[in-house]
C-alpha cells in the first residue's frame, strides 16, 4: 500500500546528507595548497559519492514500487493519494505495513550497500597496494 514512502523518505534525507558532507568536502579543497595536493596519498573514493550510490538504490527501488501501486490502483491523483488512507481500518493496515515491510526493505537496502561499499573499498585498497608495490619496483 505504502511500504515505498519508508526508502523514499530514507533517499530524501541521504541525498540531503550528501550534498551537505559534498559541500563542505568541496569547500575544504578549495582551501587546500597546490603542494598539499600534490603531497597527498592516492585519491581516495569520497564518502558523498559512496552515499550517491545508496541514493540512487533507494530512488530506484521506491520510483519502482510506486509505480507498481499506481498500476495497481492504490494510489490516485487526488487527495487522499493512498486509497488506504480514506478509510481508518485501512489506514492502520497501511501503517503497519509501512512499518514492518517498508523499514524491512530500506533496512535491507542499507544493509546491501554497506557490503557492497566494504567490500569494493577492500578490493580498491588491494589495487591501491599493488600499484605502489609496483612503482617501488620500477623506481629502483
Amino acid at each position: 500500500m505504502a511500504c515505498f514512502i519508508v526508502p523514499a523518505a530514507e533517499a530524501v534525507v541521504t541525498t540531503i546528507a550528501a550534498k551537505v558532507i559534498e559541500k563542505k568536502k568541496n569547500r575544504a579543497d578549495a582551501e587546500k595548497t597546490v603542494q598539499e595536493t600534490a603531497l597527498a596519498a592516492a585519491p581516495k573514493e569520497r564518502f558523498s559519492s559512496k552515499l550517491k550510490r545508496l541514493n540512487y538504490l533507494l530512488w530506484g527501488g521506491s520510483g519502482l514500487l510506486a509505480f507498481e501501486h499506481l498500476w495497481h490502483g492504490e494510489i490516485q491523483p487526488f487527495f487522499p493519494f493512498l486509497t488506504a488512507a480514506a478509510n481508518p481500518a485501512d489506514t492502520a493496515e497501511m501503517l503497519h505495513e509501512m512499518a514492518t515491510v517498508g523499514v524491512t526493505m530500506a533496512v535491507v537496502v542499507t544493509a546491501v550497500w554497506g557490503v557492497m561499499t566494504f567490500v569494493s573499498g577492500k578490493i580498491l585498497k588491494k589495487a591501491g597496494a599493488e600499484v605502489h608495490t609496483l612503482n617501488k619496483e620500477i623506481a629502483k
